[in-house]
């Protein structure tokens, strides 16, 4: 009850092909998934830096505001504040301050009217991201 060895030479095996391809195909699927976690990894790293640029612009606006309406005039202009607290360490936001005189509803004399620009930037390098907020207040 031997089997006839001219038969075993003549059946071919398709496994080892099928294995090579399939393997390979589980390794390309595996690289396109990693590949797109480590894009997802840093568009959401952008993400954060921007919402922390945006909230150190407006911090920086606010404050300027106060600045401005305590002293009436633009001594805040040129002016950067860094940050130190744990959400915005490591941002600042520089300070633009213009004044001009405006006829608001017909009053009897002109307002002082204040534009304060801050600009809020996070990050080094490549990584470095800035948001713009303006501000009026008379």
């Amino acid at each position: 009850m031997c089997p006839d060895r001219s038969s075993l030479s003549r059946e071919r095996g398709a496994g080892l092909p099928v294995a090579l391809f399939v393997i390979t195909v589980l390794a390309l699927i595996v690289a396109g998934m990693a590949q797109l976690q480590q894009g997802t990894g840093a568009s959401v790293s952008r993400q954060i830096l921007s919402q922390r640029a945006f909230l150190a612009a407006e911090s920086g606006a606010q404050a300027s505001v106060a600045k401005t309406l305590a002293s009436g005039d633009c001594s805040v202009d040129g002016s950067t504040l860094s940050f130190s607290a744990s959400g915005l360490a490591g941002c600042e936001a520089g300070i633009v301050c213009e004044s001009a005189q405006a006829d608001i509803d017909g009053g009897p004399a002109p307002e002082t009217v204040f534009t304060i620009t801050s600009q809020g930037a996070c990050g080094t390098g490549s990584e470095a991201v800035s948001r713009t907020v303006e501000v009026r207040v008379r």
